[in-house]
């Protein structure tokens, strides 16, 4: 639940807060939970949606990362490993994650990490299907060229 707030909100402070936050609000709220749906299933839809909540709230005061502002470069040490060198490519995937547009990180977190489909994504960030899949299908490309150009 920590990683699923840590890759909405990119801050790892946040992210404890929201995760600590959503499960206060899972057990005040247990009551209504119905089981159509597993019990972690319900608590990662809160996850989700004080994840986005936050981030918004935060977009709203122009707050800045300094991740954002900087650019780390990581030193290759000649790694012979196959698993290192998928690792670091799966890292590297990840890292140009962070710097598409905030809109096509979320939609491709949603639905290439989290899993969600496209009508759960459309509802979670309060877009119509079709904008959906052509946000999730923009951001793909996006993706795409900046790893190509990396």
């Amino acid at each position: 639940m920590y990683n699923i707030a840590l890759r909405i909100v990119k801050d790892s402070a946040e992210a404890e807060d929201i995760m600590q936050e959503s499960f206060l609000n899972a057990f005040t709220k247990l009551q209504t939970f119905k089981a159509e749906v597993s019990f972690g299933s319900w608590l990662k839809r809160i996850v989700v949606n004080n994840s986005i909540y936050h981030y918004r709230k935060q977009q709203k005061k122009n707050e800045v990362d300094l991740e954002d502002v900087m650019y780390k470069v990581e030193a290759d040490d000649g790694i012979e490993s196959d698993h290192v060198f998928t690792e670091l490519k799966a890292q590297q995937v990840m890292e140009t994650m962070k710097r598409l547009k905030n809109n096509y990180r979320i939609a491709l977190t949603l639905h290439l990490i989290e899993g969600y489909d496209y009508e759960e994504i459309s509802t979670i960030m309060n877009i119509s299907y079709a904008n959906c899949r052509t946000t999730i299908s923009r951001a793909k490309e996006s993706l795409r060229k900046q790893l190509i150009d990396a």
